[in-house]
């Protein structure tokens, strides 16, 4: 017990499927700072708070006993994962390996110590490469120099910010900047959240929390995201895809200050800041009545805009591609090579980059790799690659364009299975042919909710 305890607080997400997973779970941490808590698929397990460790926990029946498909959840998942089952003969070789596997028989201090290692070996993967893995923030040009002196104005301060721009621009990374540059906050925890990621049946569960025995499965208190952001930062990314009846509930905390537990009739006070960011138009939304206006207002006390790779121009591109090929060499390695050549950072600079920051940074880290397996800069391949990335970004632009037409077939096909299966997400992956993740993305990116099921 004492090697998670040298952990502190500690949140495990348990994938059941069809044992008792979650309460056997639980008895082996009944006496230490752990929250257990339910989930209905790995995918939607919200990424762990900073200020706590976390650990997933899954039974081998919710997803298959192959190595292929153990590897492919594991790499689905935020956090370090815990299988429990009897693994088939393919995957025996790698337990203790990238696979860890517990028994169905396992005892507690089998569970408590894979726990603890799994715990301590992602802290210090997330203090010896996730930092520096970001890079420095890259700002050569004047409207990312202006974005950053609002960062140093408004950093120190309570209000609200919405942070907008397109898709890949780094707003959560300005938020991040909101939250430890010179901010009285820094010191508390910030608490990331992808709204469009959220189950609906699981809002409340997941933003307020729940009491012990407040439904099945809950088997001990849960902190909700707003008592983890407490006395420090709550960061809502894609808020513009929460649903119109999740709007009211989030406005009503920021309103009163206040949330109450999910089977608890005891309200908590919570002292925290929200950043939101958005790459859709959201005063065009409440236009339209998809956003709560007051919701809106109450989030945008401040806006800041996020230039795109294509407004920030050459230079920046040129040095966002210098920073990601130092961090992929290190100084050392890349000190014995030839600096990187001039129609290299000529060809990135006039690329345009619709995925923006993102699709950069991508691109660097595979240049990066390719220079360093060869140990020169390959004019040759290079050039060969960039006309591929080039290639591809053409077959995704003219894609995009027959996207709504496939969208709609598909999501017809998928409401029409769940219909057929009623509503069960196991059977209708099953009838559809897909795995239970699959399904639950197409859900999500489909925006397919149980209130469609009410008005079938």
């Amino acid at each position: 017990m004492k090697c998670v305890e040298r952990l502190g607080a500690l949140d495990i997400y348990v994938l059941q499927g069809d044992t008792d997973l979650v309460s056997r779970v639980s008895r082996c941490f009944d006496r230490v700072d752990v929250n257990v808590i339910a989930i209905d698929d790995l995918t939607i397990a919200p990424a762990p708070a900073a200020s706590r460790a976390a650990v997933a926990v899954i039974s081998m029946g919710a997803v298959g006993s192959s190595a292929a498909m153990l590897r492919e959840c594991q790499r689905a998942s935020v956090m370090p994962v815990i299988w429990v089952g009897e693994c088939e003969p393919q995957a025996e070789h790698a337990r203790g390996a990238d696979l860890y596997v517990l028994p169905p028989a396992f005892t507690c201090a089998a569970l408590r110590g894979m726990v603890a290692k799994r715990a301590a070996q992602a802290h210090t993967h997330m203090h010896e490469s996730g930092a520096p893995r970001a890079g420095p923030f890259i700002a050569h040009s004047e409207c990312m120099r202006a974005l950053l002196r609002e960062v140093d104005m408004f950093a120190d301060c309570d209000a609200n910010v919405l942070i907008r721009g397109e898709t890949g621009v780094g707003k959560e990374r300005v938020a991040k900047l909101l939250h430890t540059k010179h901010s009285r906050r820094s010191q508390g925890a910030f608490v990331a959240v992808n709204c469009g990621a959220i189950p609906d049946g699981l809002f409340e569960s997941h933003f307020f929390g729940h009491a012990k025995g407040a439904f099945t499965g809950a088997v001990s208190a849960h902190e909700g995201y707003f008592e983890r952001a407490d006395q420090g930062t709550l960061f809502l990314d894609e808020i513009g895809d929460l649903p119109l009846h999740q709007q009211v509930k989030l406005l009503r905390v920021l309103e009163d200050g206040a949330v109450t537990r999910v089977g608890s009739a005891v309200p908590m006070s919570v002292n925290l800041r929200v950043l939101a960011a958005t790459n859709k138009d959201l005063p065009r939304l409440v236009a339209t009545g998809a956003f709560r206006a007051d919701l809106y207002y109450r989030l945008a006390v401040v806006e800041m805009y996020v230039p795109s790779l294509q407004e920030r121009g050459a230079a920046e591109k040129i040095g966002i591609f210098r920073s990601v090929i130092g961090s992929v060499f290190g100084e050392e390695w890349l000190a014995s090579l030839p600096d990187v050549p001039s129609w290299l950072t000529d060809a990135i600079a006039k690329m345009r980059f619709p995925g923006n920051v993102r699709e950069l940074r991508n691109l660097a880290e595979r240049i990066g790799v390719t220079v360093r397996q060869m140990r020169y800069w390959d004019p040759e391949r290079l050039q060969s690659l960039l006309a591929h990335v080039q290639q591809t970004q053409a077959a995704l632009s003219l894609g995009a364009n027959d996207h709504p037409r496939w969208d709609m077939a598909d999501r017809t096909r998928v409401l029409d299975a769940l219909a057929t299966n009623g509503w069960r997400r196991q059977d209708t992956a099953q009838y559809l042919g897909i795995s239970r993740k699959v399904l639950w993305e197409k859900m999500r990116k489909y925006q397919i909710s149980d209130t469609e099921r009410v008005r079938a």
